[in-house]
């Protein structure tokens, strides 16, 4: 059995099965009398019923309890569509935040217009191509901008860079052995 139908259910499409058979033969039987090979060609003939007849009520048992798994899907899709509205919701007014903390910090150590541009891509984790795709100069003009952000800021290169802004946001790790 699959688990749309679970033991219940085919317990009592087996009683239904057993009484439908057994009172379309006491009907049967009480019009007239049958030998024991008439009763098996008779069985025959209502078996495909009967189980047409069991057959949908298993269909309707199934197709209610998909229906019910559907809307509790539907139902915690829209608790985590919320979730993440919120979520987002919350995370806009940060990220505005570290994005004024980021710029403050770039003010401070005297960024060009360019190396800011830069430093914030190279954050973003793009490679020096992709930011000189982006500002359509060549890469050696973006290397020597990151040497010089580099340079102002006291840091030895994009990890130094990244790690700079990330460290405070991220969790403390206690006791690492």
């Amino acid at each position: 059995m699959t688990d749309l139908i679970d033991r219940r259910t085919g317990f009592w499409a087996g009683v239904a099965v057993v009484a439908g058979v057994a009172l379309f033969f006491g009907l049967e039987l009480r019009e007239e009398p049958m030998s024991p090979v008439e009763m098996a060609l008779e069985l025959v003939k209502i078996t495909p019923g009967v189980l047409v007849g069991v057959g949908v009520v298993l269909l309707f048992r199934m197709s209610y309890r998909q229906r019910e798994e559907q809307l509790a899907l539907l139902r915690d899709l829209e608790v985590a569509r919320l979730q993440g509205q919120r979520w987002r919701n919350e995370s806009r007014a940060l990220l505005a935040g570290l994005g004024e903390a980021i710029d403050s910090q770039f003010s401070r150590w005297n960024l060009t217009e360019a190396e800011r541009e830069v430093a914030l891509l190279l954050l973003k984790g793009l490679s020096r191509k992709e930011v000189a795709g982006i500002r359509a100069t060549t890469e050696r003009t973006i290397r020597a901008q990151a040497r010089s952000v580099y340079s102002k800021a006291g840091l030895t290169g994009r990890a130094a860079l990244s790690a700079f802004f990330l460290e405070d946001l991220l969790t403390p790790i206690d006791n690492v052995t």
